[in-house]
């Protein structure tokens, strides 16, 4: 299993319109970086919900359901199918994740303009933890 990032604008789609409609097609994304992790991610990995914005936290946890697939006409971008897994007990705010020296390397930190990133599993260990307390 791996992990993941994904960024969206909370007044756009955020965590709780994903949590209404069930399931959601994460498209639209037009970052070569971005569709190369989409490309990457497989049926079960885990992202969290990043709403960035005036929010800039991260929310919840959401399941990888459908692996990537075709979005457009030119071949270039995809979309993979997510849908909620559950909230988190705390929100993870920027500024918490950058307090933390154990995420230090951790990509959306050091290229915060990417959308969709991925996230190691001692850096996903160590989110989990301060979600829980």
């Amino acid at each position: 299993m791996a992990y993941w990032l994904l960024k969206s604008e909370a007044d756009s789609y955020g965590w709780d319109d994903l949590v209404r409609d069930g399931a959601t097609e994460w498209d639209g994304v037009r970052n070569a970086a971005a569709a190369k992790h989409l490309r990457t991610m497989a049926v079960g990995d885990h992202a969290l919900f990043y709403h960035s914005g005036k929010d800039k936290a991260a929310v919840g946890i959401a399941t990888i359901t459908r692996a990537a697939r075709a979005d457009g006409d030119d071949g270039r971008w995809v979309s993979v199918q997510i849908a909620p897994d559950r909230p988190l007990a705390r929100a993870l705010t920027l500024a918490a994740m950058k307090g933390e020296a154990r995420l230090a390397d951790l990509p959306m930190l050091r290229q915060s303009r990417l959308s969709v990133s991925p996230v190691g599993e001692a850096e996903w260990a160590v989110l989990m933890a301060m979600a829980e307390t």
